[in-house]
């Protein structure tokens, strides 16, 4: 069983973080070469940027989104890191919002225990932890039609995709919202707040943004890349870190690849 300690929210310009991040940086450059990055991966990275500037022009954005915290597991603690995608404090309580571009409502799912997790940390440093996901949605199928159609198609993807709602009525705990101003600060659910790729557009330009897709979806999936290794800072215990060090949840540099499409 994993227990938290120690949580402190810091900048990318803290010392120990630096640190850290480039224990990454060695590693990458022992890697064999990688290919260039996907358009679609591209797109997400600055989809974020634009969302994030978005939120900036309505709401005061902490500038510390790395979340410091210590995990222990086997009574071993190792100090591990957390990439927020954007934040806002206010005395008692902290507003976390996680920007996620994505063609499947599954991703959903799979965010919801990360982000249960953050707020389980943040509450150690503050009683209150709202969390609202900003859903950038590149193509998620929008009703059984069209999901049928995908999956008579030439080229069917290998598991049938969900509908947004199908994902929202299996997990309660998210709750789909039109405005900023319906997130309710409450410690039991999760907002999702959905973006369309012409609102993105919107905001940032359309000659700002990779949004030559077509390549991208006609070519094969390919595995990914073994994750390069390192060792995090070990506190106490005999436990191996390596498991600790092999979480991309909690690798805000391994993160960065990959919304650089470089990962």
């Amino acid at each position: 069983m994993k227990t938290y300690g120690r949580p402190r929210l810091i900048t990318e310009e803290d010392k120990r973080y630096r640190s850290y991040t480039e224990q990454f940086t060695l590693a990458r450059k022992n890697q064999k070469a990688i290919r260039p990055p996907r358009q679609r991966d591209l797109f997400g990275g600055q989809a974020e940027a634009a969302l994030r500037q978005w939120l900036g022009e309505r709401i005061e954005l902490d500038e510390r989104r790395i979340l410091e915290y210590e995990e222990r597991r086997n009574r071993r603690g190792f100090i591990k890191y957390r990439e927020l995608d954007a934040l806002t404090v206010e005395r008692r309580h902290v507003h976390v919002f996680e920007i996620k571009t994505s063609r499947t409502a599954s991703a959903l799912r799979r965010a919801v225990g990360q982000l249960q997790e953050t707020r389980a940390i943040l509450r150690l440093l503050y009683p209150s932890v709202t969390i609202t996901i900003l859903l950038v949605d590149t193509g998620i199928p929008a009703s059984v039609e069209v999901i049928e159609a995908m999956m008579s198609s030439d080229r069917p993807p290998p598991r049938r995709p969900e509908l947004l709602r199908e994902v929202l009525a299996a997990v309660p705990t998210l709750r789909l919202v039109e405005s900023l101003e319906e997130v309710r600060a409450d410690d039991e659910t999760i907002a999702v707040l959905r973006f369309s790729v012409e609102t993105i557009i919107a905001i940032a330009g359309a000659e700002n943004l990779a949004l030559a897709w077509d390549a991208d979806d006609e070519e094969p999936e390919e595995p990914e890349e073994p994750r390069p290794t390192a060792s995090l800072y070990a506190t106490s215990g005999d436990e191996d870190a390596q498991g600790a060090a092999d979480d991309d949840d909690d690798n805000p540099f391994a993160a960065a690849l990959r919304k650089a499409g470089l990962k």
